[in-house]
């Protein structure tokens, strides 16, 4: 019962009610936003959830679209804005996500949305993500979030569809208010973070074939 009905009742009303105590707060972050990135606060991608069905993710956006003399973009650092580097840290970049909640794309828990290209990469095992709703938060974000490996952050993802359930919807959400307040697990920096997925295991089966 839960996870098939209250689960999304939930979700819908407490992005709902966010959204408006928040609101005020987010105009604000949408006037520093159109300022630094010439008109274009959001960032806007393509991303697979409940059963792979694709849907356009929203973000706040970080980063700005600077390019260098050739007209290719700066690496990821370099266009790091000052505004989104504040937003990274205090996770609020993600908060344009509740409209995708309210939408029915995503749950407010559940495995992160990750790229369609990494689609053919899931072991048989970790397709179980994509049988539930993405969320904001997950069990793998609050166990690692991005310092954890991808075999961990997936093998989080199949143990979040295992045993979904409110108490563990209701441990999560504590354990990532907790997360932020503290910035534990936070990388800020776009060039500490790891390989992707799909560049990982085509190395993996590059050893596994070499070796």
């Amino acid at each position: 019962m839960y996870k098939k009905r209250i689960k999304r009742c939930l979700d819908f009303g407490i992005a709902l009610i966010v959204l408006i105590l928040a609101a005020p707060f987010l105009i604000i972050i949408l006037c520093l936003l159109i300022a630094v990135n010439n008109g274009r606060p959001f960032f806007t991608q393509l991303r697979p959830g409940l059963n792979e069905h694709i849907f356009r993710l929203y973000k706040f956006k970080t980063m700005s679209d600077k390019v260098d003399k050739t007209g290719k973009l700066l690496s990821d650092a370099k266009r790091l804005t000052p505004v989104g580097k504040f937003l990274r840290k205090t996770s609020l970049d993600e908060l344009p996500q509740l409209i995708n909640v309210l939408k029915g794309d995503m749950s407010l828990i559940g495995p992160r949305p990750l790229l369609i290209e990494y689609l053919s990469y899931y072991k048989s095992e970790e397709k179980v993500r994509h049988e539930i709703r993405p969320g904001i938060t997950g069990w793998a974000q609050v166990n690692g979030r991005n310092a954890s490996n991808w075999n961990d952050r997936l093998a989080a993802d199949i143990y979040y569809y295992r045993n979904l359930s409110f108490k563990l919807d209701a441990t999560i959400i504590y354990e990532t208010i907790k997360s932020v307040l503290s910035g534990k697990d936070i990388i800020i920096d776009p060039n500490s973070s790891m390989d992707p997925l799909n560049i990982e295991r085509r190395k993996s089966i590059g050893k596994e074939a070499s070796g």
